[in-house]
Order: C-alpha cells, then structure tokens, then sequence
C-alpha cells in the first residue's frame, strides 16, 4: 500500500524511504546477522541516520525561517511555544511508548544494560554513551531534540541582530569549522587502542558537538530557499543535475567512508561530505520536474510516513525474532528471515504509528494547528 497525504513531496519521501531501509540494513547486520546480508548497503547504512539529520535540518530550519521571515514582513507572528509543543507531540508520544517497553519489559531490553531513564526523559542519553546498552539508537533522537530546542531559540536571537543574514551565513560556517575542529582534536587525542574500541563512537560518533554536520547542512538549504530567492530559483532550476551531482559526490563519499571510515581525514570531513552530499539530494528533490520530485516509487510514501515509528521498534524486534526463526532453520542470513523481520518492522511501524502518533497528530493539528499565534488549520506543515 502506497500512502500519499495531500501536500508531501514525493522527492523527501523516496529520500526518508532511503534513510530507514539503510538504518535497517546496517542494524540487521550488527545486532542480528553478524554479517552484511547486504552486502556494502549493510556497512555503510548507519548514513542513514545522518539522512535524517540532513532530512529534520531542512524540514525544521524551513518551518523556523519562514515563521521568521513572516513574522519580519508582518503577516504573521512565530511562536516560539508553539513550535516546541508541535515539535513534542510530533515526537514523544512514539518514543515514550517504546521507552516503557524497555523499562517494562525485560524481554525488549534482553541482556543489554539500560541506561538511567532520566537520561532518555531529559535526551541526553547520547553523551558519554556506552555501545551495546539497551535502546542505544536512541542517541540519534537526542541529538535531534538538542537541535529542535536550540535552533528556534538562536534563530530568533539572530533575527534581532543588526545585519542577521550575515550573522546567520556566519553562524553556518562556524558551526561545521567546529564540528571538524571538535572531531579533529578528539580523533588526535585517542589512542590506537580506543579507536579501535567503543571509544571512538562514546566519543565522537555519539557525541552531540560531533554529529551535527548535517543538521547544519539542513538549515543552510532552508536559509537558501527563504532568504535567496533568486538564487534558489536558479538552483532549482537544474533539479537533474544536482541530483546527478548529489548521486555521484555520495558514492564518492560512501566509498571512502567504507574504505576508512574512523580514519582521522574521514571522521574530520567525512560528515560535511555527508551533508553537501544529502542536500544536493534534498535540493533535487525540491526542484520542480526533477526526476526524484516526479518519480513515486512503489511504498516509498508509506515507508516515509511510518519511518519513525519503524526507526524505533525494528532493532529490539530483529533480535527478538531471531531465536523463533532460527528454532525453524531460517538462520538470519537467510533470505526468509529478512523477509520475515523485514515485514515485521514494517508491520509494527505502521501499528505504533497508526496507534500512537495519530492520535496524537490529530490533537495536535485540532490544538496547535501551527507555528503562528492565531493562525488557522491551513497553515499546517505535513511533511515534518
């Protein structure tokens, strides 16, 4: 079945349809098969995840810069609290659930240590993460809340400043010049011992002043799109052939990330290349006539809209599986297997969404309809 509400973009979904089915590769192969089932698709899918970032600091640093750019030309007023209380009931009710399952449930944890609740309840359970604890994949909600908490605030701020575009542009730039710094000073700072241990992802791969390459990336696109329109529209204008260049720079950059992938040039720049590489994609995709806008493929809209969801379950899900399907000779690197656990994920992503997150986006469209104080029902965003 192939669901598409009313105003997604058929582009972003094909492209948050590509972030869940790598994550889920790369996850298969760690907790489950041992192996890459997958082959090259399983060892590179954690960039999935930083598809993600790239995806949320788009969709999110639109919303925020387009409220503020209303709200400068005095059509509407952004409200701060409004946009945290869409952002909550967007994202804790699905995690939450998940969450007690973990607590509650011995059997969804296993014999994997869970870290201290406060933790997941304050999202700060990425820093100084250990690997291997129960629902360890958490992290990347983490650093993604930090972002939706933190953007609007030093939007807003920016905005009241003299010459804020530049300060924005500035305030870009720096924030990547960092995060390269931070991994380079870390990545120096390690023994050969560490990086070879779970030292290199508690330190670098976790960490929130590490990981936020692409979220900035996101946003840069947003300011484009909201503050150089002319350039934007020229831009979008080559939609094919920066999905060409986006599709190439990607393939280069996954190549070298799975050749040396916690080497000290890839973990300093091979973040950046991540998002220069998600946002030419992500450019594609918001280009009219492109072939990634045009082309719907078959699930892809379904995908998207339950990956959230989907994100959440399937690790524990897989792992719980395993021991049933291998007591019937299906071992996990059979062909039945991942077909079976591909199918349960998809089928517990879509109950959880149909359960849990609906409810509650229906409340949240019926309470906070949107962003802007006083607004009314059509100044919804589907697509975040």
């Amino acid at each position: 079945m192939n669901v598409t509400p009313i105003g997604r973009n058929p582009g972003l979904d094909t492209l948050r349809a590509l972030a869940i089915v790598l994550v889920f590769a790369n996850h298969y192969m760690i907790f489950v098969s041992g192996g890459p089932t997958l082959g090259w698709v399983s060892e590179i899918g954690w960039a999935g995840v930083d598809l993600f970032f790239a995806l949320s600091g788009y969709l999110i640093g639109n919303q925020i810069l387009a409220g503020i750019r209303k709200q400068q030309a005095g059509s509407e007023r952004f409200s701060l609290a409004r946009f945290y209380a869409r952002r909550l009931l967007r994202t804790l009710p699905n995690f939450y659930v998940v969450l007690a399952l973990y607590a509650w449930w011995p059997a969804m944890r296993g014999h994997s240590v869970l870290p201290p609740l406060w933790q997941f309840l304050t999202f700060t359970q990425n820093i100084h993460l250990t690997p291997g604890t129960a629902f360890s994949h958490a992290w990347s909600l983490c650093v993604e809340e930090q972002f939706y908490f933190l953007l609007p605030a030093l939007a807003l701020g920016m905005a009241m400043l003299r010459k804020p575009l530049a300060w924005a542009w500035t305030t870009v730039v720096a924030a990547l010049l960092a995060g390269m710094t931070i991994r380079s000073l870390t990545w120096s700072g390690m023994s050969a011992g560490e990086l070879n241990s779970g030292q290199y992802y508690t330190q670098i791969y976790y960490a929130s002043c590490c990981r936020f390459d692409e979220l900035v990336c996101g946003v840069a696109l947003a300011l484009l799109k909201n503050y150089h329109a002319a350039a934007w529209t020229r831009l979008t204008s080559f939609g094919n052939w920066t999905l060409a260049a986006g599709a190439a720079l990607l393939a280069l950059t996954w190549s070298l990330l799975l050749e040396d992938h916690y080497g000290h040039i890839m973990t300093v720049y091979g973040y950046p290349l991540l998002g220069l590489s998600y946002c030419l994609l992500l450019t594609a995709a918001l280009s009219p006539g492109s072939l990634l806008q045009r082309w719907r493929v078959p699930g892809a809209a379904s995908l998207a809209l339950w990956s959230y969801a989907i994100y959440l379950t399937h690790k524990q899900l897989c792992v719980l599986l395993r021991a049933p399907l291998q007591a019937l000779g299906w071992g996990a690197e059979s062909w039945q297997a991942l077909m079976i656990m591909s199918a349960a994920s998809v089928l517990v992503g879509w109950l959880l969404y149909l359960l849990v997150e609906t409810p509650f986006m229906k409340l949240r469209d019926r309470y906070v309809p949107s962003n802007y104080l006083n607004a009314s029902r059509s100044h919804q965003t589907v697509t975040a």
